[in-house]
């Protein structure tokens, strides 16, 4: 039986794509380069914001000097607005508060940065008592690096053997196999189902009520 459920968090938990998409448009015009539409941003974020920001500036642009310009502008921007139009998938709520009542531990491992991830888990799930919420932190490498599920599973004090990742994008399913964990990647968020397919994970949820059946089986 599996004692972790780790997740991913934009894209697996939270529909978060409008709001990323208008803070980094919001930063984009402060500067004077064009904005994207919303369905653009699906394929732009999953590696950090730093990367998001390169991949949507135009090329030519896409020096490190400009990226934390516009990281300057997007950050106090997001902080205030990550949640206008963000919401939980169909179901989470009702997979995180089963999983927990089952006496399985819950974390997040997300490549958003900190400060943003911590709040929006506050905010959309404040009952569910997750073991930890790491987003991108100093310091520690961007998933698929492996490391920050290595952390979550000693912390939990666990087994790989006993531990889920689940994620909506190749980075996650990637970054779970790097780990070495079961891997179940979620089709309902930001990237393509055959985009999960191409990595072969342990299993593919076309909604929360799939991952609850396939772990019972496990």
């Amino acid at each position: 039986m599996k004692q972790l459920v780790i997740f991913d968090l934009d894209g697996t938990l939270l529909n978060t794509i409008a709001d990323l998409a208008a803070a980094t448009n919001y930063a984009l015009m402060q500067f004077g380069y064009p904005s994207h539409e919303t369905d653009e941003y699906r394929y732009f974020v999953g590696n950090g914001i730093n990367k998001l920001f390169e991949r949507a500036l135009p090329e030519g642009e896409r020096s490190q000097e400009n990226v934390m310009k516009i990281r300057s502008k997007f950050v106090p921007y997001y902080n205030m607005h990550n949640a206008d139009m963000s919401s939980p998938y169909p179901g989470i709520e009702m997979l995180l508060a089963s999983l927990r009542r089952k006496g399985i531990q819950l974390a997040v491992a997300s490549n958003k940065y900190q400060e943003a991830t911590s709040k929006l888990i506050k905010r959309y799930f404040p009952d569910i008592d997750f073991t930890a919420v790491f987003g991108q932190r100093e310091g520690v490498p961007a998933k698929p690096d492996p490391q920050v599920i290595e952390e979550i599973v000693r912390m939990a004090k666990v087994s790989k053997a006993e531990t889920v990742y689940i994620g909506d994008s190749g980075v996650d399913m990637e970054t779970g196999k790097n780990a070495g964990v079961t891997t179940i990647g979620a089709s309902w968020g930001f990237r393509p189902r055959a985009e999960l397919e191409s990595w072969q994970p342990d299993f593919i949820a076309g909604s929360s009520e799939d991952v609850l059946l396939f772990l019972d089986t496990l």
